[in-house]
């Protein structure tokens, strides 16, 4: 039962557009399958854009050769027959950034907040970036509603934490999880820089990890006054995607 919520995972690449960063690369080494690692994109938080499953299929069969390849789309319609077969047969499912209130409504509708539970309870790494992060705790800070910061409490809380991604990035962020945090409307929880990513064995924080130098993750609880206690955490450094370091 693993999670890898990050503010990361693909990078920019000035000549393809994408690659494999090492987020995403240590998501993969976390299944440690058998045989080759089976991986599925979801891009539900894009409305299943085309292009950005394609700079990932793009990426990953440049970056990790190994890696099988799928997605699932759920615009207009599920683009596999058996969406529970499909994912409980991966061993990554990776989840992309873009607007979680939509990502849940959909998921919902189409029952993958109970298939993406029984996949985590079989053991199939759960990981994604900022939607795809959020997505798994109890709630957090988003964008989904306009470009104002909202709260969003309706999360699959497979982990019984709130979370926010770029924390250093964008400026609203810190101040209005603090405040969701210290007045209830959030649960205690976590926040990452962007680069950084926690990985979660069962419900319990492993560690953080990060792709580049002076980022963090962030642990935010209510404080006695009526404020949030903020403690910061420094990740270990990962190695690039496809070394052999680490």
């Amino acid at each position: 039962m693993q999670i890898l919520a990050t503010s990361g995972g693909f990078q920019p690449d000035g000549r393809w557009g994408a690659r494999v960063g090492p987020l995403l690369d240590h998501a993969i080494r976390l299944a440690a399958p058998a045989g080759r690692p089976r991986l599925c994109l979801l891009q539900t938080a894009l409305g299943d854009d085309q292009a950005a499953y394609a700079r990932g299929y793009a990426a990953l069969n440049r970056d990790r050769p190994d890696v099988l390849v799928s997605h699932l789309a759920l615009f207009p319609m599920p683009n596999v027959a058996d969406v529970r077969a499909h994912l409980l047969a991966q061993d990554v499912i990776w989840v992309g950034g873009g607007s979680v209130a939509n990502l849940l409504a959909v998921w919902r509708a189409h029952g993958l907040d109970e298939i993406l539970r029984e996949a985590w309870e079989a053991g199939v790494v759960l990981g994604g970036v900022s939607a795809g992060s959020l997505c798994w705790h109890v709630g957090g800070t988003t964008d989904s509603f306009g470009p104002d910061l909202r709260p969003v409490t309706n999360g699959l809380a497979l982990l019984p934490h709130s979370n926010t991604p770029h924390y250093d990035s964008e400026a609203a962020r810190r101040p209005l999880y603090q405040r969701l945090v210290a007045d209830g409307t959030l649960p205690a929880g976590w926040a990452t820089d962007d680069g950084v990513g926690l990985h979660f064995r069962g419900t319990e924080l492993v560690e953080a990890v990060a792709d580049r130098p002076d980022v963090y993750a962030w642990r935010v609880e209510p404080g006695l006054d009526g404020t949030a206690v903020e403690t910061r955490i420094s990740p270990r450094r990962l190695p690039d995607a496809g070394s052999d370091a680490g």
